[in-house]
């Protein structure tokens, strides 16, 4: 009976579920589980889509923006429009917006526990041949997931203008991602004598990423994971002769050979576990069109690649 009564419930709550919502498993972030619950029961959202506001296509207001070389939060206005695939934002009312960013290469994350702050989100782009980090929150959490799922609608709605012949959900898929891994690992430099310094990796996709700091604006460098008949491969320990801290481990590229440290064996195994999985899928033509950006920006000679 309590079968049913789920199953009754279900097809009489989430009718009208758009397709750019994220539908929260339960190792989501909270914020995610909670406004899904408020969305379908308080709010009932998908039982009546003109409470839907996030499929508008439009969308503006205030948000809270980490400032680029300081720890203190701002108040800034974004704009999202669908017509012409931007989100926008503003230093001061009534002047040019301080970026534009294309949606498309735009990727959005929840940040809670980066952020200490359950209603936060992570935006990340390529600018420059580098990526870009921006940090934002809100006091309401359900503002943030607003603003989370119209950007998520605006790139499906761009996706299939794009690519009419792909199904919707191949493009659902593309719409955000989480990282798969973060966390403290130590590493050397490209000569023998570089000692091992500590780092914050990001192993977003097919790019490894570490910073100085977890809020840092840009990663200090990027490295591109291809496949392993390329030549990419992760190894425990370090070549003969090579320094060693901890609990290492060795990523190979065809360029240069990475040693990393992790501080327990378990966070060693998860590292290369994480890294592993994606070096042994195929690369795909965006992964392609990402692995051109970073080497192209390695020749313009762009600080903080490799």
């Amino acid at each position: 009976m309590k079968e049913v009564g789920n199953v009754a419930a279900k097809l009489k709550y989430e009718q009208r579920v758009p397709p750019c919502y994220r539908r929260p498993t339960e190792s989501d972030p909270q914020v995610l589980l909670e406004q899904w619950i408020r969305a379908k029961y308080e709010r009932l959202e998908f039982t009546n889509p003109e409470n839907q506001v996030y499929t508008s296509g439009y969308m503006q207001g205030f948000l809270m923006k980490r400032g680029k070389d300081d720890n203190k939060y701002h108040p800034r206005r974004f704009v999202l429009q669908e017509k012409d695939g931007t989100l926008r934002y503003f230093v001061k009312e009534k002047k040019e917006p301080k970026a534009i960013l294309n949606v498309i290469d735009l990727n959005v994350a929840f940040a809670p526990a980066k952020l200490d702050c359950a209603n936060s989100m992570q935006l990340s782009f390529v600018k420059d041949g580098g990526t870009r980090h921006i940090f934002v929150l809100h006091n309401d959490p359900e503002e943030i997931v607003k603003w989370y799922t119209a950007i998520r609608c605006v790139k499906l709605h761009r996706y299939q203008v794009a690519y009419p012949s792909a199904s919707e959900s191949e493009l659902v898929n593309c719409l955000s991602r989480d990282f798969i891994r973060e966390g403290w690992l130590s590493k050397t430099g490209p000569r023998p004598t570089d000692s091992y310094k500590k780092r914050w990796f990001t192993l977003d996709d097919r790019t490894l990423m570490y910073h100085d700091d977890p809020m840092d604006a840009h990663p200090k460098g990027e490295i591109f994971l291809g496949c392993a008949n390329d030549g990419y491969s992760i190894r425990l320990g370090v070549p003969p002769g090579a320094k060693e801290l901890d609990f290492s481990f060795t990523l190979h590229t065809p360029g240069r050979s990475y040693l990393l440290s992790a501080t327990t064996d378990d966070e060693r195994d998860k590292w290369m576990l994480a890294i592993e999985k994606v070096i042994e899928k195929s690369l795909t033509p965006q992964d392609n069109l990402a692995a051109s950006r970073i080497v192209s920006s390695k020749k313009k000679g762009t600080s903080g690649i490799f």
